[in-house]
C-alpha cells in the first residue's frame, strides 16, 4: 500500500465513526468531567472510554448499514461508496467496542457498567431498534443515563440530578430527530422504519425543537434557586439555534445543519450543566 493510499484509508476510516458527533459527545463528557472537578486521570479516563464507545457505535453503524448505504447512493459513506470494506470497519467496530469495555471498567464496575449499557443501547439502534416505532428510545436511554456514568466515576461516586438525566434524554431524541429527517426518502427505499418515517418529517421536525427546547428549559430552570442571567442568554441562543434548524429541516434537503444546530444547542446545554450543580 503507497504511502498516499494508506492517508487515503485514515481519512476514510476517520469519515466511516461518524466523527461530528463522536467527537461532541467525547467533549461534552468531558466537559462534565471537569467541571465537577474530577481528577485529572479520572476525566481522560471518561472521555477516553466515551470516544472508544462513540468510535465504536459510529463504524458499526457504517458496518451494518453498508448495503443500504450503497443501494443510495451514498458518496459521503465510505463504506457505501466502496472506497473502505466491510471488513475494515467491521473490525475497527469492534476493536473500538473491546476498547470501551476495557476502559469503561478500568472507571469503577458501577460507571463502567451503565457507559456500557449506554453503548449497548446504541449498538441495539444500528441493529434493529432504527427500524421499529422505538426508535427514539436508543437515543434517550444513552443520552439521559450518560450523565449518570460520569457522574458515578467521580470520588464518593455521586449520582446525576434527575433534571440532568431528563434533560439528556430529551438532547438525545431531539438529535435523533435531527439526524434522521435528511435520510427520510432514502431510509425508506432501503426498508427503514422508524418513528421519523411513520409521523413523516414535519411532525419530527416540530418535535425535535420541542425536545431541544424542553432539555435547555429544564437546565436553565430546574437547578436550585434563581436562573442566572447567563442562563437567560443561554436559553435564547439555545431557542434560536432550534428555530433555525427546524426551519432547514422544514425546508427539506439533505444537508447536515439541523443535526449540527441541534450539536450546539447540546453544547449550550453542557455549558449550563457545568456551571450548575449537576451532581446530587
Amino acid at each position: 500500500m503507497s504511502e498516499g493510499a494508506g492517508r487515503s484509508r485514515v481519512v476514510d476510516l476517520a469519515l466511516a465513526c461518524h466523527p461530528a458527533p463522536a467527537a461532541a459527545v467525547t467533549v461534552f463528557a468531558v466537559a462534565m468531567a471537569a467541571g465537577a472537578d474530577a481528577p485529572v486521570a479520572t476525566t481522560a479516563l471518561v472521555g477516553a472510554a466515551v470516544l472508544a464507545g462513540q468510535l465504536s457505535v459510529g463504524w458499526s453503524n457504517d458496518w451494518i448499514d453498508a448495503d443500504r448505504d450503497a443501494a443510495v447512493g451514498r458518496t459521503d459513506k465510505p463504506v457505501g461508496a466502496g472506497r473502505l470494506t466491510v471488513a475494515t470497519v467491521r473490525t475497527a467496530a469492534l476493536s473500538a467496542a473491546v476498547a470501551c469495555v476495557v476502559l469503561s471498567l478500568a472507571l469503577g464496575w458501577r460507571p463502567g457498567l451503565v457507559h456500557l449499557a449506554t453503548v449497548a443501547s446504541a449498538w441495539a439502534y444500528n441493529l434493529r431498534l432504527k427500524s421499529t416505532a422505538w426508535s427514539w428510545a436508543p437515543y434517550a436511554f444513552s443520552f439521559g443515563f450518560l450523565p449518570l456514568g460520569i457522574a458515578l466515576a467521580l470520588p464518593g461516586s455521586p449520582v446525576a440530578a434527575w433534571w440532568a438525566m431528563a434533560a439528556g434524554a430529551l438532547l438525545g431524541i431531539g438529535a435523533h430527530g435531527a439526524n434522521v429527517v435528511p435520510d427520510l426518502q432514502d431510509d425508506r427505499a432501503t426498508g427503514v422504519r422508524g418513528l421519523p418515517h411513520r409521523v413523516g418529517g414535519t411532525a419530527t421536525s416540530i418535535g425535535t425543537a420541542l425536545a431541544l427546547v424542553g432539555a435547555t428549559v429544564l437546565v436553565v430552570l430546574a437547578p436550585p434557586g434563581p436562573p442566572r442571567a447567563a442562563a437567560a442568554v443561554a436559553l435564547v441562543a439555545a431557542v434560536g439555534l432550534t428555530i433555525a434548524a427546524t426551519v432547514l429541516a422544514l425546508g427539506g434537503g439533505r444537508h447536515r445543519l439541523p443535526f449540527l444546530f441541534a450539536i450546539a444547542v447540546a453544547a449550550v446545554d453542557v455549558v449550563l450543566l457545568v456551571r450548575s450543580d449537576w451532581v446530587a
